[in-house]
C-alpha cells in the first residue's frame, strides 16, 4: 500500500510515528507532507529509512499516487489540529483511506464519515480499543515464551523502536520473535495490537495479557512495547498496567543521553538509573521477578566518540551490557536478553 504521511512542522524530530513508520512498516512512502520542510527528501534528514519526497500537502499528489494518508505525528494528549483538516478532506476525496493513532477518532468527525463513505473509503482509528476486554487473570506468565519488555526513564526514549530492533535482530540470529504492539507507532507497523493508553484502566493488563495468551505459545520470545515511565506525572498508570499485564521475564531499560527532567514537564527531574532499576525491579517482583539485564540509549543528537562513552557510561551505571540499537550493534545486549 501507497501511504502519505502527515508530519507537519514535526518531521523529522518530533514525527516519531513517521520514523517508525518509514523504518520498519511494509508500507511504500509516496511522500511525507510537512510545510516547513517541503522540497527536500526524507533522505536528507534521515538517512537509513524508507526515503520519500516532502511536499507541501496531499493537493501536491495526484489521487493515483496514493492509496492512504497516515498521520505521522503523536501530539501530547492525542488531539486533531485543525490544521491538518484540508490533508485528510483531500485525501478522502481521492479515495484513500485514512490512518490515525489519535485519541480524537475521525470516524466520529461528522465530516470525515461523511467524506469516508461517499467516496467508498476507510477510517482506521488505531487508538480505537476493541470492545471485549476484561480484567487481567494473572495468566501472562504461563505461556512458553519468554518476554523482554522494554521499559523507560521517560516518554520518548525510544522503547517501540528498541523492541523492534531486537526483535528484528533476533530472528536475524536464527530465534522465533515477535513484538507485541502497545501503542499506536507500533499497531501500524505490526497491523494489530491494543492501544494500551487509550483502555480503560480496570482492562489495561488485561488488553496487555490478552495479546501474550494469544503469542505467547507460538513463539520462543516476545519483545513487549512499553509506554511511558514509572515516574511520569501522567502516564505512569500505562507504564505500570503493561508491566503487571505481560509479567515479563526479563526488562530492558531504555534512555536518552543527557535528558535529566521528564520531557514536556521540565519541573520533574529524572532520578537516577539505579534508581530506576531498583523502581522497575521492585514493581514487577510481586507479579514476576523480572530483572532490568540490559539497557538502550538514544544517542541520536550526539556526535560518534561521544555517542560511545555515553553508551558506555550507561552500561556501567547499569551494571548490564547497553548499546544504541540504531547506532551500534545489539549483540551483547540480546546475548543477556535471550541466554
Amino acid at each position: 500500500m501507497r501511504v502519505a504521511i502527515l508530519a507537519h512542522e514535526k518531521f523529522p524530530d518530533r514525527a516519531k510515528t513517521a520514523l517508525g513508520v518509514l523504518r520498519y512498516a511494509d508500507y511504500d512512502a509516496a511522500a511525507v507532507l510537512d510545510r516547513e520542510t517541503a522540497g527536500d527528501r526524507v533522505s536528507d534528514f534521515v538517512p537509513d529509512v524508507q526515503d520519500a519526497p516532502i511536499v507541501e500537502g496531499m493537493a501536491d499528489l495526484e489521487a493515483s499516487e496514493v492509496d492512504a494518508l497516515l498521520i505521522g505525528i503523536a501530539p501530547i494528549g492525542g488531539d486533531f489540529d485543525e490544521s491538518w483538516r484540508e490533508d485528510v478532506r483531500t485525501a478522502l476525496e481521492y479515495g484513500c483511506d485514512v490512518i490515525a493513532g489519535l485519541h480524537y477518532f475521525l470516524e466520529d468527525d461528522e465530516e470525515f464519515a461523511r467524506l469516508a463513505a461517499e467516496n467508498d473509503c476507510d477510517l482506521w482509528d488505531v487508538r480505537k480499543p476493541p470492545e471485549d476486554l476484561t480484567v487481567s487473570e494473572g495468566v501472562a506468565g504461563e505461556v512458553d515464551a519468554e518476554v523482554v519488555l522494554t521499559v523507560g526513564t521517560d516518554c520518548s526514549v525510544g522503547k517501540m523502536t528498541v523492541s523492534m530492533e531486537l526483535a528484528r535482530d533476533a530472528r536475524e540470529a536464527g530465534y522465533d520473535a515477535a513484538v507485541i504492539p502497545t501503542g499506536q507507532t507500533g499497531i501500524m507497523i505490526e497491523g494489530w495490537g491494543n492501544p494500551i493508553d487509550r483502555v480503560v484502566s480496570d482492562f489495561t493488563a488485561g488488553a496487555v495479557e490478552e495479546m501474550i495468551v494469544e503469542k505467547g505459545d507460538e513463539h520462543d520470545y516476545l519483545f513487549v512495547e512499553g509506554q511511558g515511565s514509572i515516574v511520569h506525572p501522567a502516564y505512569s498508570a500505562v507504564t505500570c498496567g503493561i508491566l503487571h499485564g505481560s509479567m515479563p521475564d526479563r526488562l530492558v531499560l531504555c534512555h536518552v543521553a543527557g535528558r535529566d527532567a521528564v520531557h514536556g514537564y521540565e519541573s520533574f527531574s529524572l532520578p537516577s538509573i539505579e534508581t530506576y532499576v531498583d523502581l522497575y525491579e521492585s514493581l514487577s517482583d510481586p507479579v514476576s521477578e523480572a530483572p532490568v539485564v540490559a539497557g538502550a540509549l538514544n544517542t541520536a543528537h550526539l556526535e560518534d566518540d561521544e555517542a560511545r562513552e555515553a553508551v558506555d557510561d550507561y552500561a556501567a551505571a547499569l551494571d548490564a551490557p547497553a548499546t544504541d540499537v540504531i547506532r551500534f550493534d545489539t549483540d551483547e545486549v540480546l546475548e543477556a536478553l535471550l541466554e
